[in-house]
């Protein structure tokens, strides 16, 4: 393990997951917490737990983006009146 690379990728982690919180368009918010889950894939795999990375890019990056993305898709916008 290279305790740098750990720092790095930590680090990244949550500066995108920082940036995910405070952005305002859902679309945006949603590809951010999908490159969180990039990111903690590519962790749990520099860590030797790739079955847990694994898990993590299938269902964190792949599955709930997709369950994100449709589900802002099928929503509407409040109207101002």
């Amino acid at each position: 393990m290279i305790a740098s690379l750990n720092f790095i990728l930590c680090l990244f982690a949550v500066i995108v997951a920082a940036a995910a919180l405070t952005v305002k368009d859902l679309l945006s918010a949603i590809v951010l917490l999908s490159a969180f889950s990039f990111f903690m894939c590519l962790l749990w795999t520099e860590m030797g737990a790739v079955d847990v990375a694994f898990t993590e890019a299938a269902v964190g990056a792949g599955v709930s983006t997709a369950f994100f993305v449709a589900a802002l898709y099928n929503t509407s916008r409040r109207s101002k009146d």
